[in-house]
């Protein structure tokens, strides 16, 4: 299962986010396990994450919170173009130095609410912004205390104003009670039951008898 981290399990890895948004605060790490995970398999585990789909797939109680931020957000104009990324805020993608710009974007859809920014080998970023806040979901790859790889979950905000803070605060019981549960059991089966998985040359990574990948040597 996956288990919540303290900051410093973010904040101490050498990641490019720290470069480019320096003035975000980390509110959550999490891990999430990845068993049978080698070093190069971060682009296995993203395509397995958006293969499972966003909030439109999740369990029934994190599809019924979010419809009714949404509905709630349309009712007070906080999702409004307005207040969006490329209007209230400039994206994260503004900031970043050329190496970065010049690296893969990832992939965007209609049901991602959060936007790509950059996709590496060991990292990637997405943003959203509204009314009440500028946030990022950063994913990272790390070696695990058993010798394999797991994907750490960190989340980035920067408030708006003094009505963001208190937004963030009214919804930190709904994200750790009901959306990070949801979210692990999500994204675990989504590994667990990835229907192919392949090396960074494209080739098909071996599987053991358990059905798990095998890292080439």
């Amino acid at each position: 299962m996956s288990r919540k981290l303290p900051v410093a399990a973010h904040t101490g890895q050498p990641w490019r986010i720290h470069e480019i948004a320096p003035d975000f605060r980390v509110e959550d790490v999490w891990a999430f396990r990845t068993p049978g995970a080698g070093p190069h398999d971060f682009p296995v585990v993203l395509a397995a994450l958006w293969a499972a789909g966003g909030p439109k797939k999740a369990p029934w109680p994190v599809r019924a919170l979010f419809a009714a931020r949404w509905k709630l957000g349309a009712l007070l104009g906080w999702d409004r173009p307005s207040t969006c990324i490329g209007a209230r805020v400039a994206s994260l993608r503004d900031r970043m130095p050329q190496d970065l710009r010049d690296a893969p974007r990832g992939p965007d859809s209609a049901d991602m609410p959060l936007k790509a920014v950059y996709e590496l080998d060991a990292e990637s970023a997405r943003e959203l912004a509204n009314k009440t806040v500028h946030t990022i979901m950063h994913l990272g790859w790390v070696p695990a205390d058993n010798g394999e790889h797991e994907l750490r979950m960190a989340v980035l905000v920067k408030p708006n104003g003094t009505f963001g803070r208190l937004y963030m605060a009214a919804i930190a019981p709904f994200r750790h009670l009901v959306v990070y549960p949801a979210l692990t059991r999500q994204w675990e089966h989504a590994w667990h039951d990835r229907s192919r998985v392949d090396s960074p040359d494209g080739t098909a990574r071996p599987r053991d008898e358990n059905g798990e990948s095998q890292t080439i040597k």
